[in-house]
């Protein structure tokens, strides 16, 4: 009898010193950083775009890298290659190339870049929000056409990007 609650004891024990660091694991599996505290760094390395109901000429899928900006360390810079793949007969969107060159920042969780084909105009903007559970891995928001062949009252053309292993 005394030797069963021995061993009860040394389990009892041996659950409680435990347990803690396993959900402490647990926490740290499942728990995302909130938005306000990401970091532009966190954002280096390949993304897949995807724009929903994009206008004639704008492919449907593109590929950032992003990466330290060479002047502000804090900032991003990189670049978007639009993917081929455009309809017979379909000529790419007007005033933007297919690979075009980015620059911006991570603003209190805000993704902010702007785009351009000349490196000289800004021809189009990315503003998106992190993904709640997506701990970073996934941004929503918005490109807006800003070259100078753009309609003055250019849509909103909705995008996903989605980090890349």
């Amino acid at each position: 009898m005394i030797f069963r609650d021995f061993r009860f004891a040394i389990l009892l024990i041996a659950y409680t010193a435990l347990a803690p660091c396993a959900s402490a694991q647990n926490d740290t599996q499942t728990h995302c950083p909130p938005a306000q505290a990401m970091k532009a760094e966190q954002l280096h390395g390949r993304w897949a775009a995807r724009f929903s109901r994009p206008p004639a000429g704008l492919p449907e899928r593109a590929t950032l890298v992003l990466r330290r900006h060479a002047e502000f360390s804090d900032s991003l810079a990189g670049t978007v290659n639009r993917e081929p793949g455009l309809a017979a007969g379909t000529s790419a969107l007007a005033g933007h190339a297919a690979q075009a060159a980015l620059a911006g920042d991570l603003d209190e969780g805000l993704l902010l870049l702007d785009e351009s084909s000349d490196n000289i105009s800004i021809t189009g903007t990315w503003n998106g929000e992190m993904q709640p559970g997506s701990c970073g891995r996934v941004y929503q928001g918005v490109w807006k056409d800003t070259s100078s062949s753009a309609a003055p009252d250019a849509a909103d053309i909705p995008f996903t990007l989605t980090r890349l292993p």
